[in-house]
């Protein structure tokens, strides 16, 4: 099973394999999977009480458990860091795009994605971030 040491990471990773232009994985609902264990009130109030601006605890073991073979992140060619994207919508519904909550804090596992060619968002990125993706060829898209 390939780790990330960056959750965020993942989720951007995840983002393009599932919800991207040509997902290659079926798309994760977290009110489907609430549903399935049962719950059966309202995901807004629920997370908007519980767990207002932190990743659902059903989400993260989604995501963290979701094995990513090698050969879907050689598919990789491109990352988009956009605070609308979907993933985060099913991770923290109540999520504005604003908060700090999904930042990218390492790229140690850059390694993981061999044909990461561009980031498009790459102004939400750490600026030293971004200079580890401009030394290893990446385009960077403001």
């Amino acid at each position: 099973m390939t780790t990330f040491v960056d959750f965020n990471l993942k989720l951007a990773v995840v983002e393009e394999l599932m919800y991207g232009e040509s997902p290659k994985l079926a798309p994760w609902s977290l009110e489907d999977t609430l549903v399935a264990q049962g719950f059966d009130g309202d995901l807004w109030g629920y997370s908007t009480d519980n767990y207002f601006d932190q990743v659902m605890p059903e989400a993260r073991a989604h995501f963290e458990s979701l094995e990513l073979s090698a050969e879907l992140l050689a598919g990789i060619e491109q990352l988009i860091f956009d605070g609308g994207s979907r993933i985060y919508a099913e991770c923290c519904p109540h999520w504005d795009g604003e908060g700090e909550q999904f930042d990218v804090a390492r790229l140690d596992d850059l390694h993981l994605l061999p044909n990461l060619k561009r980031v498009l968002g790459a102004e939400l990125l750490a600026p030293h971030l971004r200079t580890v993706l401009r030394s290893r060829g990446i385009e960077l898209i403001y």
